[in-house]
């Protein structure tokens, strides 16, 4: 059992992920990264192609476009820069804002946005050389490596393929005329390189899943560790169990200080007892100040017997009240009449005691008690 405790067999709970990721470990995968940056290439020169086409004509056109004066003019260079700079801003600028897009969405589709100051502080052991070569002829460089053959054996067979498809194309251009030709050679590049680098989504869609399981599989945890977190997050469940006990007893000498001022504590005879209080100035109604079992109810009738307060069996109402109220609430209704012929015969008693009346009779053991309150 203790070498099972040890061995990293457990997946990830929800607060290791948590630490992980503030700590800036979270699941990326460059080829997913590259594949789009490469793909957002290819449609940001096919949307803007025609467009950075012309402004870099007419920069061209531009710059070999010179009158004898100009050429001594030591300012005309810095004027003509700004103008060809106009001119080739908005191509580029779109251009680059999809890259950027495209770059932000490789980098986000798996793991989502993470920054962490944790990730950014520099660490000494990744300066350490014998790191560096352990890193270098581990697990994860052959899986760079494969990656890389793969990557290299999927765009070659791509290539070939698309040159074989589009040879026939390539041909035919040299039979087309400018500046026809220049704009068809360029369409097909264009396409030639979209659907070159499409084909990396192939190995994206490999790595995205290892590197989720990688992730996973480095942040596994053993049972001992989930032990010690559930410790940490939940408490230690004998400082848990002191504190409930320590809760307890507080609840309890309260309850016993209310006894004394009970009117009257019914008993089971022995398992249950409750003390009970006539809210004349209140609601009216009997109320709960104390009820308890076994040591908690012998206690409360030693409370009660030297305080004189008056104690009474009744071990149907006893059970009812016990099982159906709190202390500090009122009595359920059902169990006014039961209640109530009990406090008469203590205020008859009180009186008796006074000699201002005869021994009143003690209720019957059988008070009516509905149904759905008994126990």
């Amino acid at each position: 059992m203790a070498d099972n405790d040890q061995e990293r067999t457990e997946e990830p709970t929800a607060k290791r992920l948590s630490d992980a990721r503030e700590k800036g470990q979270i699941a990326r995968s460059k080829e997913l990264g590259t594949a789009l940056v490469l793909i957002g290439s290819a449609i940001a020169l096919m949307i803007m192609g025609q467009q950075l086409a012309i402004a870099i004509a007419n920069v061209m056109k531009s710059a070999f476009s010179l009158e004898r004066a100009e050429v001594f003019d030591p300012y005309l260079m810095l004027h003509s820069i700004g103008g060809m700079l106009l001119l080739l801003i908005k191509p580029m600028g779109w251009i680059l804002l999809i890259i950027l897009l495209a770059a932000f969405a490789g980098n986000t589709l798996l793991g989502g946005m993470a920054f962490s100051w944790q990730a950014a502080q520099p660490k000494w052991s990744r300066m350490s050389p014998l790191s560096g070569f352990k890193r270098m002829f581990g697990v994860q460089a052959l899986v760079e490596l494969a990656k890389s053959i793969a990557k290299v054996a999927v765009i070659g067979l791509v290539v070939w393929w698309l040159f074989k498809w589009k040879f026939p194309s390539m041909l035919a251009l040299s039979m087309q005329t400018l500046p026809g030709a220049i704009a068809n050679a360029l369409s097909l590049l264009q396409w030639l390189f979209l659907l070159m680098v499409i084909s990396l989504l192939l190995i994206a869609g490999i790595d995205v899943p290892f590197q989720r399981w990688n992730h996973l599989k480095q942040l596994r945890m053993t049972r001992q560790e989930i032990k010690d977190e559930h410790k940490n997050t939940e408490g230690n469940p004998e400082i848990k169990g002191r504190i409930r006990r320590l809760q307890i007893e507080m609840t309890n000498r309260r309850m016993m200080a209310d006894v004394p001022k009970a009117d009257v504590v019914i008993t089971n005879p022995t398992h249950y007892s409750v003390a009970l209080k006539y809210d004349a100035e209140g609601s009216g109604a009997p109320i709960v100040l104390a009820k308890g079992a076994d040591e908690v109810a012998f206690k409360i009738r030693e409370i009660a017997k030297h305080y004189e307060v008056p104690v009474l069996e009744s071990p149907a109402v006893t059970r009812s009240l016990y099982h159906t109220t709190k202390i500090g609430q009122q009595i359920p209704d059902g169990l006014y009449v039961a209640v109530a012929q009990i406090l008469a015969y203590v205020f008859q008693l009180e009186q008796y005691r006074k000699g201002r009346t005869s021994r009143p009779k003690q209720p019957r053991a059988d008070l009516p008690i509905p149904e759905e309150l008994q126990y």
